[in-house]
């Protein structure tokens, strides 16, 4: 009995030992903040991150269409290289002023550059100007909340009546007509948009001017217009509000669409489209570059016709001085949008509804990542 309580004793002193030498390798392992010093990763993706002398923090801010994108991608960077990256996501407008005051290393926005927002960069980016980068993709979807319906088809005629208060109930006639087998409720429509300027309104609101102008006739851009309808703030403020409440309708990018149902577009293809994150794909890959120099603004499609592309897409871009970013955070900022535009950084978009940029161009992003200065 001796014997056996005497082993039993030796065998936990080694255990303690050994969780006591796993626990100074972890500590050896961090800084004193509990983060990972430069060049160590703790899952595979990260471990193909460069951290190319990347330190500090990083601010940011912007598109909120590409939040959750973001989220995704700063969780494998800063486990890579110890960066902390602070990006609020409060708009593409308040990107954009931001960045030109100077205030953060790099902004979020759904919409390229106006040229007056290039002529106010050039104050920040000291011997260049803003650029735009196409980073990811997606499809803005427009979730619906009507009790009973599961499949819902709408087209661009219709949709800018309902969010310009034109067609106010779900069992109107043109609603109707385009889904015949439905049983629609007389339910008032709820049409949420944002209250804040936004690249995604800015897209939304393109799409119906291409495809629909006499029914849209207002002049577009990042503030809303149209009359009537709730606001709400963020993608993720106006998925909310479709959620909770009967009779709501709200745009907002794929990834904010979760557990709730979406419209299928009829574009004059043959099968009205849902958004997904290859349908978004189908219809990105025939965008042109239309920006100059180092700037890559894009130019979507949004009359397609093509079989299987979704029509109302967006593009965010990351915004960034092509010359003169602030010297102490351009090492983080040239790191970290390399990791981005890297094949396991687009890799991370398809795996949360998004869409990859096409080939093609996000290797021109590279080539012009790798130029910043």
């Amino acid at each position: 009995m001796k014997l056996q309580r005497k082993n039993r004793l030796r065998a936990l002193s080694l255990g303690a030992v050994a969780v006591s030498g796993a626990l100074a390798l972890t500590a050896c392992g961090s800084d004193d903040a509990g983060t990972k010093p430069s060049g160590t990763s703790s899952s595979a993706a990260a471990g193909s991150i460069k951290c190319d002398g990347a330190k500090g923090q990083l601010l940011a801010d912007g598109s909120s269409a590409q939040k959750n994108a973001i989220d995704a991608w700063v969780k494998e960077f800063s486990q890579a290289c110890g960066v902390q990256i602070n990006y609020k996501g409060a708009g593409s407008g308040a990107g954009v002023t931001s960045f030109n005051q100077g205030q953060i290393a790099f902004a979020g926005s759904d919409s390229a550059l106006k040229p007056e927002d290039v002529l106010a960069s050039k104050k920040v980016c000291k011997g260049g100007q803003g650029i735009d980068l196409p980073m990811v993709g997606g499809p803005i979807a427009l979730g619906y909340n009507v009790p009973g319906v599961d499949d819902l088809v709408l087209d661009a005629p219709t949709l800018a009546k309902i969010f310009d208060s034109k067609i106010q109930k779900w069992n109107d006639a043109a609603i109707k007509k385009l889904n015949p087998s439905a049983k629609l409720p007389d339910l008032k429509i709820q049409a949420f948009h944002r209250s804040e300027d936004s690249g995604t309104t800015d897209n939304f609101t393109k799409y119906l001017i291409a495809t629909t102008p006499d029914n849209w006739k207002y002049e577009g851009g990042k503030a809303w217009q149209a009359k009537g309808g709730q606001a709400a703030s963020g993608s993720a403020g106006v998925a909310q509000g479709v959620k909770q409440n009967p009779g709501a309708i709200g745009y907002f990018e794929l990834s904010y669409a979760k557990d709730m149902t979406t419209v299928a577009v009829a574009t004059g293809a043959k099968t009205p489209v849902k958004p997904s994150t290859d349908s978004a794909t189908a219809d990105i890959a025939a965008a042109k570059v239309v920006g100059t120099g180092s700037d890559l603004t894009l130019k979507l499609d949004y009359n397609t016709k093509a079989e299987g592309a979704y029509p109302l897409t967006l593009v965010t871009y990351e915004i960034v001085c092509d010359k003169g970013n602030k010297p102490e955070t351009l090492p983080a900022t040239k790191a970290f949008l390399t990791y981005l535009a890297s094949e396991d950084g687009q890799k991370v978009l398809s795996e949360n509804d998004y869409a990859p940029i096409p080939a093609e161009i996000i290797a021109k992003v590279r080539t012009t990542v790798a130029g910043l200065s």
